[in-house]
């Protein structure tokens, strides 16, 4: 019998990685890393001049907290939340994380028992996958049509007695696409129809293009019973490596998810908590301009595609940190992933990191990352994209 680590796959972004050992890029030529969506720089000096001022003058910060997370910031949470979005939401609804991954987990470990399924569509995030895998729980691949939205009718199809969620990610990774509003609220009826819960990881809220609330479920009086929200502040305020995200549920479920936390982290990071709080009080305006440079890469995706576009590439998705690609040549994405490496100066992740393994779709997709890249060198990466005279797949 294999181990639990042993049912699944090893972390894409790490063996992608690895793909680097041994290559050098010549300094005309140097290497365009667009294969993680984790933001590379720092957070703002004010926000570090906080963590530091903390580190050296609250001596709780360095103890153990609340399993759930501090009660400013859930209460922080809940407040903007409920501007943001309408409706009611209270305090002891949210839950901070380590992480929106172990906020996921949690919400999986609250949820579901060895043999039960979840329906996730595709291309699907590869950690939620390797999480499931881990748990012993099927996921259930849920194709995604030529504009990468999930269809809730073709959803309804792919259920069974042991379905216990749909998870969505919007705006999606690895697709970029942002779920129109009466598309995630058809999901959220079917959801609540068959009594399943409705999982939406928001990562990337702070970046969707559109103004105003993406969807209207927390206005629903009854939301608590079939939604689980997922969240992030790692993007938003560059705090990848403190770990912190949340989970808006209700309140049975997280006292469910409570358990798991207690055994896993005891508590989130007290110094991460700390910053996420003042950056929701304080960076704002600093975090709207963050939002308009991402959206001018996204737009220079676009501006790009042209260069490529007669050669047989299309873009399918883009927005977020992301645009997902179809690729017109004659060998599957996961060797073009490695060649492209070598012989163009480009990391990247292949489409067979985001489908099922017996998906055809995914030999011949691209996920890129642009977060950590500029409008030139975005044009320097369709430049070296469409310098590349490879065989092509049959049309």
């Amino acid at each position: 019998m294999p181990s639990r680590t042993e049912t699944t796959f090893s972390p894409p972004v790490m063996e992608a990685r690895r793909w680097l050992d041994g290559v050098t890029f010549p300094p005309e030529r140097p290497l365009i890393n667009v294969s993680q969506a984790a933001p590379v720089d720092p957070p703002p000096d004010q926000l570090r001049q906080v963590i530091a001022e903390a580190a050296l003058n609250e001596p709780q910060a360095h103890l153990y907290g609340p399993v759930l997370g501090r009660p400013d910031l859930r209460e922080e949470v809940a407040r903007q939340w409920c501007g943001a979005y309408g409706g009611a939401i209270a305090a002891d609804q949210v839950a901070i994380t380590s992480g929106c991954n172990q906020a996921f987990a949690a919400t999986i470990a609250g949820l579901c028992n060895e043999g039960d399924e979840i329906i996730l569509p595709t291309p699907w995030y590869f950690n939620h996958k390797m999480w499931l895998d881990m748990q012993g729980v099927t996921s259930v691949p849920l194709p995604t049509d030529d504009a990468l939205l999930p269809d809730p009718a073709r959803a309804e199809t792919l259920m069974t007695p042991r379905t216990r969620a749909i998870s969505l990610v919007t705006p999606n990774n690895p697709g970029g696409v942002e779920y129109p509003a009466q598309l995630v609220r058809a999901f959220f009826d079917l959801a609540r129809r068959h009594g399943l819960a409705l999982i939406v990881d928001e990562t990337y809220r702070d970046f969707d293009a559109r103004s105003g609330a993406p969807h209207d479920l927390f206005t629903d009086p009854d939301w608590d019973e079939t939604l689980v929200q997922l969240y992030s502040f790692s993007k938003a305020y560059r705090l990848t490596g403190h770990r912190v995200g949340a989970m808006v549920a209700s309140r049975a479920r997280l006292a469910e998810a409570e358990k798991f936390l207690d055994t896993v982290t005891i508590c989130p990071n007290q110094l991460g908590q700390i910053a996420a709080l003042w950056g929701m009080q304080n960076l704002s305006q600093w975090l709207a301009g963050e939002r308009d440079e991402i959206l001018d890469r996204r737009a220079a995706i676009s501006d790009n595609m042209d260069k490529i576009d007669g050669k047989g590439w299309k873009l399918m998705g883009c927005g977020a940190y992301f645009a997902y690609l179809r690729h017109p040549f004659a060998i599957p994405s996961d060797e073009l992933a490695r060649k492209l490496v070598a012989e163009a100066g480009i990391l990247l992740l292949p489409g067979t990191m985001f489908q099922p393994a017996d998906a055809p779709q995914g030999q011949r997709e691209l996920r890129l990352a642009f977060a950590n890249v500029n409008r030139a060198e975005i044009g320097t990466l369709f430049d070296r994209l469409a310098g590349l005279d490879w065989p092509l797949a049959p049309r």
